[in-house]
């Protein structure tokens, strides 16, 4: 009985240490992520500007239909959208395909592993910076490599709504596709060699080990790397104000760029609010339409 009782004094007491260890923690990440958050969601309820002397007005949930029935807010969903829809699917595709040529150890694969984290690793502004030198009209080393090649037309790359949208594609392509192969690298190395085996003892084609074998074990790095893209594509904003700036017009403005404009612009802080946390929903939303997806996929 009294060693009975001594266990449960040693466990509550190893309870007790751990509260207070992670406590301090605990506090910290209740201050800086849920504070803020809590804040944003009181701010999105008033009519509150920077621009003039006017107190704050208590708005329950206008803001939020004055967004959603914004048509400038829905062009600039739909462009974050164009993004997630076309870059994801291309960037998974040749993060794949890199990922399987170097999958096989050559002389000097790390080193291209290695390289390849470059973009990935450049600030965002300089990418941005870089690639609209890249793709001026007048001296863009794009134009004149299109002209040598196929023979076009020197292209206003930036200035045409199609090729500005076009123009960030494939900037953020070059600069995130890199950081899909280095995952699904990382799953590849991980798979056994003895299941490679197996399927080659069964007799499957080089296809069908990767479509039943490769392509099912790689499941988890996809999931992690499609659920980071849509979170980074959400915040994507240095890329496009550098590049085009959300033009021509508004034909490649972002939610984040919207959201930057409307409060650090128009100093509109009850409207930046709301597209914050419209946001942030829609984030939540999409990722567990993916999670689902996946998950049921799985579980049939």
């Amino acid at each position: 009985m009294s060693k009975l009782q001594g266990n449960t004094a040693i466990q509550r007491s190893e309870h007790r240490f751990a509260i207070i260890t992670a406590l301090p923690g605990l506090i910290a990440l209740i201050v800086l992520v849920a504070g803020p958050l809590l804040y944003m969601f009181f701010n999105s309820l008033f009519i509150k500007t920077l621009a003039a002397p006017i107190p704050p007005q208590f708005n329950w949930f206008g803001n939020y239909g004055k967004v959603l029935s914004d048509s400038r807010f829905w062009n600039a969903f739909k462009n974050t959208m164009i993004i997630m829809g076309v870059g994801i699917p291309v960037q998974a595709f040749l993060g794949l395909t890199i990922a399987l040529l170097l999958s096989k150890p050559f002389p000097g694969s790390r080193v291209i592993v290695a390289m390849f984290l470059i973009p990935v690793m450049i600030t965002p502004i300089v990418s941005g910076f870089q690639w609209k030198i890249i793709l001026n009209q007048r001296f863009g080393p794009m134009n004149y490599l299109l002209g040598i090649l196929i023979g076009m037309e020197p292209k206003s790359w930036l200035a045409e709504p199609f090729l500005a949208m076009v123009s960030i594609l494939i900037m953020d392509t070059w600069q995130w596709t890199p950081f899909v192969t280095v995952v699904l690298l990382a799953g590849l190395s991980a798979i056994p060699k003895q299941v490679y085996e197996a399927s080659s003892v069964d007799g499957s084609t080089m296809w069908g080990t990767l479509w039943r074998v490769t392509l099912p074990l790689l499941k988890p790095m996809f999931t992690l790397v499609v659920l980071l893209r849509i979170i980074f594509i959400f915040k994507i904003f240095d890329p496009v104000y550098i590049l085009t700036g959300g033009g021509p017009g508004i034909s490649t403005e972002t939610l984040s760029l919207l959201t930057y404009i409307t409060g650090f612009k128009n100093f509109n802080v009850g409207i930046t609010s709301t597209l914050a946390v419209v946001q942030l929903i829609a984030m939540v939303i999409i990722a567990k339409l993916f999670m689902k997806l996946v998950m049921g996929r799985k579980e049939r």
